[in-house]
């Protein structure tokens, strides 16, 4: 199979069961940032991290490729013969957030956006992962997407705490915002 079909090359594509739509659909720009997100964490998990954090976060990676099924399928019906989210994978990232939090200092002001590579990374991934929030909220199927909505939220929230974890574990100093 060749990557490439030509089938795109006038701005369309197909989503999930066949439905052809243009490429700057928002149902595409949802999933696409979604996309990228997914692109961001892979490069986080790249980088020099301890095994159980990079798990997890092939993990998020594999949630990452669910919501996109979903957010690509135009149905209810084609999404339910796609993989789901479940409450208990937001719980997991709960629980993660709650476990990274105990070691760091408490937020007395904003924090600047760095500190590591890996701090920065994650950082990046935070905004991009907000606006895939963003973008599946503007789909006004809050009803339908409302697992996803609550991952991606939590996932940023994820991350703005991994980042944090990062810089603490790497031995540099957060920069507040003065």
């Amino acid at each position: 199979m060749k990557i490439y079909t030509k089938t795109g090359d006038k701005g369309m594509t197909s989503l999930v069961g066949g439905k052809r739509v243009p490429k700057t659909h928002r149902r595409i720009e949802a999933y696409g940032a979604v996309d990228e997100l997914n692109s961001w964490i892979g490069l986080i998990a790249d980088q020099k991290i301890e095994t159980p954090y990079k798990d997890f976060l092939f993990e998020i990676q594999g949630k990452l490729f669910t919501i996109g099924s979903n957010l690509a399928a135009p149905t209810v019906e084609i999404a339910e013969k796609c993989p789901q989210l479940h409450n208990n994978d937001v719980a997991r990232l709960e629980d993660k957030i709650d476990m990274f939090s105990e070691s760091l200092p408490k937020l007395r002001t904003f924090i600047l956006p760095g500190g590591t590579p890996t701090a920065s990374f994650c950082q990046i991934a935070r905004t991009v992962c907000r606006r895939a929030e963003r973008e599946v909220l503007r789909l006004k199927e809050n009803e339908r997407y409302a697992l996803e909505i609550a991952y991606i939220n939590r996932l940023a929230d994820f991350l703005f705490v991994l980042g944090r974890f990062m810089v603490s574990v790497e031995d540099a100093e957060e920069r507040c915002w003065k």
